[in-house]
């Protein structure tokens, strides 16, 4: 009994070792991809079509510029100043600027990403050891070290389905988790689509856990571009195959991703928000407000809305109904039941159903969205859909009808101009496919899409409301709350 009770005892020791070392010795771990072997790759004859240029060699966008005002109205453009006056203009700027970097790098990032906190990781370390080896042992979870472009290690985990692809071939798909600013991909938001049966990669922030360097939205962007490009061109997995879920601050990544390859099949955004300034102005004391705006805009602009408008393929916006971390109802306060009007999410959605189809979002359509976001509960949202009588087989055949006449046009346009050709010179099919392909997009007909010109007012908010509810989905749930599987979702496609 003695022998049985110390081989147990010995077993578990060496567990502990196993775990703590497959942690602290990370660093010492050669890497296992670098940002730079897609080139290497790409001289072989793997004969894998490169993606687009922009996403070869990719780098933030941050709209820093137009975020400050560098040529608002009424303020000389830089091209009629004088070197003196922008001279004078960088001396009066210099002590913001400077107290700007100073809240930045002290308290502006702590409050912005919490995680990369020394003492939190200590902290957290018993629990990410612990989800270290369940990822390992149940799932059978491969680590990898990869290197991005700024010089920094990103420590990854990639759980690989595809052997048994399970229910509706979900195995097939990969999930790419971008955590929040306190999560950590051993114990954050990938247990939802990893339980439900996707193939999974989850990575850690930069100086979050064993990743290195500082979350800055930079070497945000060069973490998640490496990420990309490993799933993309080691782990073999096709762009439409792969989806990318951001969680709270890692809507920031996920869209940021999408928008740079818009080859990748699907996103997927939960609880989070269009923009990081009004949240950081909940927050802050209002007598900083200068200083809050002008620090964000120029080291954490965190600019979702932006970049989700900027990728073309199937969104699904996952709203939190008791979420007050992204809410601007008022002061830091928990948040009333079904109070959701000052949800961040509310204008993602805004921003997302404008940009793509600006006629139905027009003054009627924009108004009767608005008021459908202010519903918190399934009966209040189907009292709203039953009143305006949203009938949605109309509404499909309605999309369907415009996109189709689209493609005519197109194709009828594009037979007009190979006719011409042919008659200059032979032309060659793979060119011309290919052409086609980067017309089209890697999503079919782009958008904007300017259906609903024409139609009456009624039929506007019809297709208005249709098309909210098919890109937002309610779940009552706080903001840390961890999603339950049947809830991670696939987007709507039409």
């Amino acid at each position: 009994m003695c022998v049985v009770c110390f081989v147990k005892a010995l077993v578990h020791v060496f567990k502990i070792y196993l775990t703590a070392n497959y942690t602290y010795n990370f660093r010492s771990w050669p890497a296992d991809f670098r940002w730079d072997d897609v080139r290497a790759a790409g001289a072989g004859s793997s004969g894998r079509r490169a993606l687009t240029c922009t996403a070869a060699a990719a780098g933030v966008w941050l709209l820093q510029d137009a975020a400050l005002g560098a040529d608002a109205p009424g303020r000389p453009l830089r091209g009629t100043r004088s070197q003196l006056q922008c001279l004078l203009q960088q001396i009066r700027e210099l002590p913001g600027q400077l107290a700007s970097y100073a809240l930045a790098h002290s308290l502006g990032r702590w409050l912005v990403y919490p995680g990369s906190m020394f003492l939190m990781t200590r902290a957290l370390l018993p629990l990410l050891q612990q989800g270290q080896e369940r990822l390992v042992e149940r799932y059978r979870g491969r680590r990898a070290k990869l290197v991005a472009s700024d010089g920094n290690e990103i420590d990854t985990m990639f759980m690989d389905r595809r052997q048994q692809p399970g229910s509706q071939g979900r195995g097939l798909r990969l999930v790419i988790c971008c955590e929040g600013n306190a999560g950590f991909y051993e114990m954050g938001c990938l247990s939802a689509p990893l339980e439900a049966g996707y193939s999974v990669l989850g990575w850690n922030h930069p100086g979050f856990g064993a990743s290195t360097g500082e979350p800055f939205p930079q070497h945000d962007a060069n973490a998640m571009d490496v990420v990309v490009k490993y799933a993309l061109h080691r782990l073999r997995f096709p762009p439409a195959h792969v989806v990318v879920y951001g969680w709270s601050i890692g809507g920031f990544t996920a869209t940021w991703a999408t928008m740079t390859y818009p080859e990748l099949g699907a996103l997927v955004l939960d609880a989070t928000f269009d923009d990081l300034v009004p949240l950081a102005l909940k927050v802050m004391p209002q007598s900083w407000k200068g200083l809050v705006v002008r620090t964000v805009r120029e080291h954490f602009n965190l600019n979702v809305a932006e970049q989700l408008c900027a990728y073309p393929g199937p969104v699904l916006l996952l709203r939190r109904t008791l979420d007050d971390v992204v809410s601007t109802s008022g002061p830091l306060r928990p948040l009333a039941a079904g109070d959701v009007e000052g949800n961040r999410g509310n204008e993602l959605l805004l921003c997302l159903l404008r940009s793509r189809y600006p006629a139905v979002m027009a003054r009627d359509g924009l108004a009767v969205v608005a008021r459908w976001l202010r519903a918190a509960s399934p009966a209040q949202e189907d009292a709203l859909y039953a009143r305006y009588h949203v009938d949605d087989e109309w509404c499909l055949a309605l999309l369907r009808s415009y996109r189709a006449r689209c493609e005519d046009e197109r194709e009828d346009e594009r037979e007009d101009e190979r006719e011409d050709e042919r008659e200059d010179e032979r032309v060659d099919e793979r060119e011309d496919e290919r052409e086609d392909e980067e017309a089209w997009g890697p999503h079919g007909l782009p958008f904007p899409w300017m259906v609903g010109q024409g139609l009456s007012r009624r039929r506007r908010r019809q297709l208005a409301l249709f098309l909210a509810r098919k890109h937002l989905k309610n779940l009552e749930a706080t903001h840390c709350s961890p999603l339950e599987p049947e809830d991670f979702q696939l987007p709507w496609k039409l």
